[in-house]
């Protein structure tokens, strides 16, 4: 049995081009980056020019605006801590109820500790209400805080126009955006926005776990989250990972040169996989509605169906989704984001998330397509809503 993999916004194979760029700095160019003999000098050289590559692939001004970090959670906690250390009079933050739970519980702490959080609604489709948004901005506004893509439905915000419209009411206040489901999705260009702080992960494009990068606007002030030795200009201590750093660099070479296909093909591929499970399963429900979306992703409740269940059933059949983000997994309670455009309870504990990538094939979308509605209405005939089932099948 073959494997279909459909749950690459939880995580992605590392590209064989990855590890072959990888692999020589385990070897002879072990050497530590900020040592001055010649063992160290291709590493510091690798580390630069992996600057460079990520800069280039966010659209920054300058490579001096990256930190590397280990990951988006740690580019999250990094920004957001690191603004509010620098402005420890100002108590008030703005977020949106959607946020990825490195984000969505860090502010809950903050809320704990005397920080004013205002939450900001989206709508039934997951579309953000930005309205409500500006017109929470005050004087003692220190952070506004928006995801670019979300994790579970795929939803783009409009985070360039955010920055735009909080700047102009508060230009002391800081935007930070979680842009790890977005990084090689979806064009990126941090120069052309007014947004200060933006985080990424390199296992959401091909490289390997364990690497990230946080983009800070020249002039933007933050504390180090990881206080130690000079590295990384003293934003972040701790010897470089030289051979991840590496790995996310050409990671991100490789997502530039393939962003057509993501936009093209693999949206075609999403497309053709949502169409075929809404044609043909009638208890079908599309929760990813969104004005606009990342092209690879896509979220569909199955009434009257435990989600478990049928991530079970698909596993059985060598297939592999999700029921949400990888880091609520085997968490009970249903998706904070569903709930929030008011996704009523009929589907919400069987709504199931794919996520395709650039290796995803039509083969494996028409296996998917074909296995599913025999796991629904197998399931259908053990779920305690049989009245309801009955209706929607007759």
């Amino acid at each position: 049995m073959s494997l279909v993999y459909l749950d690459n916004n939880a995580t992605t194979m590392v590209a064989p081009e990855v590890l072959e760029a990888m692999l020589p700095y385990f070897k002879g160019e072990y050497g530590n980056p900020s040592s001055i003999y010649d063992l160290a000098h291709g590493a510091n050289l690798a580390v630069k020019k992996s600057r460079e590559i990520i800069a280039d692939f966010l659209g920054a001004k300058d490579p001096k605006e990256i930190i590397f970090t280990s990951c988006g959670s740690e580019s999250a906690n990094t920004a957001i801590k690191g603004v509010l250390d620098v402005n420890r009079n100002k108590k008030h933050i703005i977020t949106t109820r959607v946020e990825h739970p490195c984000v969505l519980n860090l502010y809950k702490d903050l809320e704990k500790r005397g920080y004013q959080v205002s939450w900001i609604d989206v709508d039934s489709k997951g579309d953000l209400d930005i309205g409500s948004l500006l017109e929470a901005i005050t004087p003692d506004t220190v952070l506004v805080s928006v995801m670019m893509a979300n994790n579970e439905t795929g939803t783009i915000y409009p985070v360039d126009k955010i920055s735009e419209a909080v700047k102009m009411q508060n230009p002391d206040t800081k935007v930070f955006v979680d842009g790890v489901q977005a990084a090689g999705k979806i064009p990126i260009n941090l120069k052309e926005t007014k947004i200060d702080l933006f985080g990424i992960s390199g296992h959401k494009f091909h490289a390997p776990k364990g690497v990230g990068a946080l983009y800070v606007k020249s002039g933007t002030m933050i504390s180090p989250l990881i206080v130690g030795g000079h590295q990384e200009r003293g934003k972040r201590a701790g010897t470089e990972n030289v051979p991840y750093i590496v790995g996310m660099a050409t990671a991100a070479k490789l997502a530039a040169e393939n962003l057509k296909d993501e936009l093209t093909r693999v949206k075609s591929l999403r497309d053709k996989l949502e169409n075929g499970i809404l044609s043909n399963i009638k208890n079908a429900v599309l929760n990813s509605r969104g004005s606009v979306r990342v092209p690879n992703t896509t979220n569909i409740g199955f009434q009257y169906i435990e989600g478990e269940l049928i991530l079970l059933h698909l596993n059985d059949e060598g297939i592999c989704a999700s029921s949400g983000s990888a880091c609520t997994s085997g968490s009970l309670e249903p998706s904070h984001v569903l709930r929030a455009q008011g996704v009523p309870f009929t589907s919400l504990h069987g709504s199931i998330r794919f996520s395709l990538s650039r290796y995803t094939t039509e083969e494996d979308i028409d296996y998917t397509i074909e296995k599913l509605p025999a796991i629904i209405k197998k399931l259908a005939k053990i779920s305690p809503f049989q009245k309801e089932l009955n209706e929607i099948f007759k």
